[in-house]
């Protein structure tokens, strides 16, 4: 069983059976509950820990764990409803709402219920990510001289070097800026090159943490619609000319959610059309380590033959380790560089050295480029069930691209876009978390459309039981809607 869930379930059995102690009683020693409920001492010291946070226990150090006082009185509930006029109300009639629908993003953050298939995931499965090394990397970062003390705002030279190595071209460690991951990296890009009002172009289909940044900054996000070969320049051309844009986002290289990668014959035209508009682009290259072993060489990023600053380039090490190895990097040429500086400084004033120290240490070790290996074999693996289970299984579906890079598929549903909610819901009823495909979308969709997570769950077989549950949902909408 993993550790986490023990810890959980103990945490259960604690708390249905602390009415048995008095305000004051002592819980038995660890040992014991070791002995009794067969866990770990590691186990017994989360669930310990948990209800300390929770204010059921108090802990004495060298005498153990004792039930908490009850409470005498329950805290003044207040009257919160003054906030929802507050925060309706603009500073004027032209002011742009900046209400933040997360819905998107919490589909791939919220675990399942137990027992529901995972294909809504937006991170490798705890079985993928390389916990051994991420635990030794974080082992020797914690013993470095000043390895707790103030990192430079921007970054470890170290590690900025090293994310500027791997963007390549000409840019050095002083392009870089050390980001709290790839989110907060997009969300400082955004506040840096668009004030609010602005409108700012956006893939169609995109990712839906990109929007919510975007909203929430209040911008207007411009949708440009792509095909198999990704964003389509001409239109691109003609967004910027009808909209006055000064920001183009996209992501070139397996693209979310589609999984499509820019044609080499249009990457010099995006560019260009940004610079004659005297706009940037914002690359998120986010899925670069989740190449495929079947994938071939992979497009150098945007931001390496951009020698006028006009891509800022944004990555992570997040997606390919672990949620909480939150280092991602944000390069730019020229005078932007130290307005993105600015704002990140004040939004947080720079990523925790010990993190970064962590990071330094995972990606100088024989164990990276293992890992690399390892995932981009099972990565390929599983595309490739997951492809063959849905058009085995759901041939209604229509899988457009099959992807050589990223953890999902998207599928575009046959019907109105109407049924998507409904496919979503006998899918969680059927035992399968999908992700809905309207998200995605920053204006009306053209179709209903569902993405699935091959990188979240565990192997082939979940898989194929997942798109087994997907399909019995499917054939539980009524026949009118499809």
């Amino acid at each position: 069983m993993h550790e986490r869930s023990s810890a959980s379930e103990l945490v259960a059995s604690l708390k249905s059976e602390l009415n048995r102690y008095s305000p004051g009683g002592k819980l038995p020693s660890s040992r014991a509950l070791v002995q009794r409920f067969g866990v770990s001492p590691v186990t017994v010291s989360r669930a310990i820990a948990q209800l300390a946070a929770e204010g059921l226990v108090v802990t004495r150090p060298g005498a153990g764990a004792f039930r908490a006082e009850a409470r005498t009185t329950l805290p003044d509930p207040g009257d919160t409803s003054w906030q929802e006029v507050s925060l309706s109300s603009d500073a004027g009639p032209e002011a742009v709402p900046r209400t933040v629908d997360a819905s998107g993003v919490l589909v791939t953050l919220a675990a399942p219920p137990s027992g529901v298939i995972e294909f809504n995931g937006g991170y490798l499965h705890p079985g993928l990510q390389p916990e051994r090394a991420l635990a030794s990397a974080l082992a020797r970062a914690g013993r470095r001289p000043g390895a707790w003390g103030r990192p430079p705002t921007c970054g470890l030279a170290e590690l900025r070097a090293w994310f500027a190595r791997e963007i390549g071209g000409s840019l050095t460690g002083s392009d870089v800026l050390v980001t709290a991951g790839g989110q907060s990296a997009l969300a400082t890009a955004l506040r840096a090159l668009a004030p609010p009002g602005a409108p700012v172009l956006v893939e169609s289909p995109t990712y839906p943490g990109m929007l919510a940044a975007a909203r929430a900054t209040g911008l207007r996000p411009v949708p440009v619609p792509m095909d198999a070969d990704g964003v389509r320049p001409d239109l691109l051309e003609a967004a910027f000319r009808a909209t006055g844009a000064k920001v183009f986002v996209c992501q070139p290289l397996f693209q979310n959610p589609t999984g499509v990668i820019l044609a080499d014959e249009r990457r010099a035209r995006v560019v260009r059309a940004a610079r004659q508009a005297g706009a940037f682009v914002v690359e998120d290259d986010f899925a670069r380590h989740l190449v495929h072993d079947d994938a071939g060489p992979l497009p150098e990023p945007l931001a390496a033959h951009d020698p006028d600053g006009v891509v800022i380039h944004v990555r992570s090490l997040t997606k390919i380790t672990s949620p909480s190895l939150r280092v991602g990097a944000l390069a730019a040429r020229g005078p932007v560089r130290e307005r993105l500086r600015a704002i990140q400084v004040v939004d947080s004033f720079f990523v925790p050295r010990p993190l970064q120290e962590a990071a330094l240490e995972l990606v100088g070790s024989p164990a990276w480029e293992r890992h690399l290996r390892a995932v981009a074999a099972e990565l390929g693996t599983r595309r490739t069930a997951m492809t063959a289970a849905v058009r085995t299984r759901l041939p209604e579906l229509t899988l457009a691209h099959v992807p050589s890079g990223g953890g999902s598929v998207w599928l575009r549903l046959p019907g109105p876009g109407a049924e998507e909610p409904a496919l979503v819901s006998a899918a969680l009823r059927a035992g399968v978390a999908v992700a809905p495909g309207s998200p995605y979308h920053c204006a009306e969709p053209p179709a209903g459309h569902v993405r699935l997570s091959f990188a979240a769950v565990s192997g082939p077989a979940e898989i194929a039981e997942g798109v087994r549950r997907l399909r019995a949902a499917w054939d539980e909408l009524p026949a009118a809607g499809r």
